[in-house]
């Protein structure tokens, strides 16, 4: 008997070979084939898992994976991309967030709260897209009683077939002229819930995070909002109504036990800057809360159940993504516990020259798309030189080595000061047409690469 994950997420993974997976990242994620290599494997195994029995489905652990890379070589990227491929409930945090008992800082716990409530929006989601053309039908019903005069009695002399369908005629001719838009100035009354919720904080135990009471059960009269008279127009009204609808329509309890199911068989955490919390054993002051978080991270990792306002959540088989640039530290310096949880470790190369001129143009949304775009929506024209591309690669790859390494980020930069007059005149340009070609390119960045000073800052 296979186990499969909920709904739409066991569909969209399951004809995905790894080599699809890496294809599909490549569209996004210039370079990095070992670490690209090693989350499709994982998603695959995710897969694979399915298809077993339950009882070794439960034993087969997630391979946890720990990237090791400078910052801006796409560690990140390929993780959320990895989870959107899936469909897969993904939360990012980091590391240096979260501290130990007693400290001030986020409860640990607080990442698979986080990745539950994602995983609530992402199955209500789907159903919203389920129920909306009937909750839209209902609303429209509605406000069309509330448009309509009130009904007089039926006289004497009067058939009720004759009566049913003249009003039949008047709803149909008010519903073409509602969804003509002939109706849209005209203002309805109707009961609006107050959503305003009562002001109650409690302080107790070590963490606010640790208090889960529902007290929309407990005081069940207190929480149910007051409805007041709203005037409104009739767009405003309907959707209003159809967001009424919706709700109505929707089960949260099944939305709930869904979601949860697919945190726990499909979720993915990706832990960034992991490297801040590693310190050697037997250090003082910080590296002491260091390690206490590492504990902390421990046991979630591991696999532990984590109790939540949605019910009680086991993260035995939630992927974990941990990534770190490991300048100052090595993953040794990891307590050997939580080194034991990532077994497979993939390094990120550091991005040149050449791999600057494929992120400025290949992927889905380079860089170079997105300024085009951006200026299209001014009716401006631009278009970039291959001279150019190949400059402002050159411009990022000295000024790079010449300050922080910040990788494939300092592209932001350097675009941004490249196009810094064309988008400030954008607007009240005469001509139209603008070519960036190679003498552009060292016209507006030669004097902030020759100025090393002026860089730091600037770029």
């Amino acid at each position: 008997m296979a186990i499969l994950l909920p709904e739409a997420t066991q569909t969209t993974t399951e004809s995905l070979t790894p080599r699809q997976i890496v294809a599909e990242l490549d569209k996004y994620v210039v370079g990095q084939a070992a670490a690209k290599r090693a989350v499709a494997i994982a998603l695959r195994n995710r897969m694979r898992r399915q298809k077993l029995a339950p009882e070794l489905a439960e034993e087969i652990a997630p391979k946890n994976i720990l990237m090791i890379g400078p910052t801006g070589v796409g560690k990140t990227e390929i993780a959320r991309r990895l989870a959107r491929l899936a469909q897969s409930p993904f939360v990012k945090v980091e590391a240096s967030k979260f501290t130990e008992v007693g400290y001030v800082g986020r409860d640990v716990e607080s990442m698979v709260r986080d990745l539950v409530e994602l995983g609530i929006d992402m199955v209500r989601g789907e159903r919203l897209e389920e129920v909306r053309s009937k909750a839209a039908a209902s609303a429209e019903d509605r406000l069309i009683d509330l448009l309509l005069p009130p009904t007089r009695p039926i006289a004497p002399d009067e058939s009720a077939d004759a009566v049913g369908d003249h009003q039949q005629r008047t709803r149909d001719r008010f519903r073409e002229q509602l969804r003509s838009g002939a109706l849209d100035n005209r203002v309805v009354e109707l009961d609006a819930r107050d959503k305003s919720f009562p002001s109650l904080e409690i302080i107790a135990g070590s963490s606010v995070e640790e208090i889960d009471i529902n007290l929309k059960d407990m005081l069940p009269g207190l929480f149910q909002g007051k409805t007041k008279k709203r005037r409104m127009k009739v767009p405003e009204a309907l959707e209003y109504l159809t967001q009424e609808e919706e709700t109505k329509l929707i089960d949260m309890d099944s939305v709930a036990r869904t979601a949860v199911d697919r945190v726990e068989q499909a979720g993915i955490i990706f832990i960034d800057e992991i490297d801040k919390i590693a310190g050697r054993e037997g250090s003082h002051g910080p590296d002491v809360s260091r390690e206490g978080v590492q504990r902390d991270i421990l046991p979630i990792v591991e696999g532990t159940t984590v109790n939540t306002k949605y019910g009680m959540v086991k993260t035995d088989h939630i992927l974990f993504i941990a990534a770190g640039a490991f300048h100052v530290s090595k993953p040794s310096d990891l307590i050997p516990e939580l080194q034991g949880r990532f077994p497979i470790r993939v390094e990120l190369e550091a991005l040149g020259r050449e791999e600057f001129v494929r992120i400025l143009t290949e992927p889905r949304s380079a860089l170079v798309k997105q300024y085009m775009a951006l200026m299209e929506t001014e009716g401006i024209s631009l278009t970039f030189t291959d001279d150019a591309i190949h400059k402002i690669a050159d411009f990022a790859t000295i000024v790079n080595e010449r300050t922080e390494n910040i990788g494939a980020r300092r592209l932001h930069t350097v675009m941004e000061k490249l196009l810094d007059e064309i988008s400030f005149e954008g607007p009240d340009l005469v001509e139209k047409r603008v070519t960036i070609d190679d003498e552009y390119v060292t016209k507006m960045l030669a004097d902030i690469v020759k100025n090393e000073d002026l860089s730091r800052y600037i770029l």
